[in-house]
């Protein structure tokens, strides 16, 4: 499924200078806060006015972004509260599935969020792969603190308190419930976008079983635990995103030193979180292209 996301005629990338989109890249993972965004953005764009709607214009649309909605015929739509014991305790996670298929036991995607936790955009991704016939479980990091705000400043800071490493066990105890979940098959995969980039990796090294791991645009796993490895994995990077890339060639050289099997791409004028269709970083060619590639992976692996 390709995502026509409907963007209509919705500004680009491209129409904003390249200082102001490494200012909102710095503002949405916490290097500098809102203020300071206004204040350097306004040196770029004409003042603080301007400033202003330059970021309301790069924040999210939920609405204007959304493929498939909630109430879709084709999904079934249910929560699950799972326990957590080396993380905060209990996760809970938004699972989508197939509608009509109550006794079919499928293959799940685990689909972990970016550092907002799990927002509607990421639901609306758990949704499309459910059309795709999979069943799609997308936990909260948030959970600890009531679960996803409404609000994206609110979620971001609030994901900023949270311990990163007990994050990643709710992830991991969600992938692990899941692999035994009621319709479930015990195939298990996961994508994940920038910071869920870096959960798709880190549940690589964790998750023996894992059949496949797709980061976008993610921090590598720690580097010693790359030999622990068993999944294909399939890597996605904008080739604007210089602060992630930074990584990748020690990340590459530890793939390879190890012997896992994997596939990187980057996509050329991409920019980070170029496949989230809610904001003008969206490119939709790499967008689609890396979602074709996704979905071929989790076909080989998940059948």
């Amino acid at each position: 499924m390709t995502q026509d996301a409907g963007n209509g005629d919705r500004i680009g990338a491209a129409a904003f200078p390249r200082a102001v989109l490494d200012l909102f890249d710095a503002y949405v993972h916490g290097a500098i806060d809102r203020r300071g965004f206004l204040n350097q953005c306004a040196l770029h764009v004409g003042g603080t006015v301007a400033a202003t709607a330059t970021l309301a214009a790069l924040s999210p649309d939920f609405a204007r972004g959304q493929v498939i909605k909630p109430d879709d015929k084709r999904i079934a739509i249910s929560h699950v509260d799972i326990a957590s014991p080396d993380g905060h305790g209990t996760v809970r996670a938004y699972v989508a599935r197939p509608a009509g298929k109550a006794g079919a036991k499928l293959p799940v995607i685990i689909v972990a969020h970016e550092n907002r936790g799990l927002n509607p955009h990421i639901e609306d991704i758990a949704r499309r792969l459910a059309v795709d016939g999979y069943m799609a479980v997308a936990p909260d990091a948030l959970t600890t603190i009531g679960g996803y705000p409404g609000d994206e400043d609110k979620a971001r800071t609030a994901f900023a308190t949270l311990d990163r490493n007990k994050i990643g066990e709710d992830f991991v105890a969600a992938a692990t419930h899941a692999r035994t979940m009621t319709g479930s098959n015990g195939k298990i995969a996961a994508v994940g976008f920038c910071f869920g980039g870096w959960i798709a990796n880190m549940l690589a090294t964790r998750l023996p079983d894992l059949r496949a791991a797709v980061p976008f645009y993610g921090s590598p796993p720690t580097l010693a635990d790359v030999p622990k490895i068993k999944a294909p994995l399939l890597i996605h990077y904008g080739g604007n995103d210089t602060r992630t890339n930074a990584a990748w060639p020690d990340y590459e050289a530890a793939l390879k030193q190890a012997g896992i099997r994997y596939t990187a791409h980057i996509y050329d004028g991409a920019e980070h979180g170029f496949n989230n269709d809610t904001t003008p970083r969206f490119d939709k060619a790499a967008a689609d292209l890396a979602w074709a590639r996704t979905l071929a992976l989790f076909r080989r692996t998940l059948g």
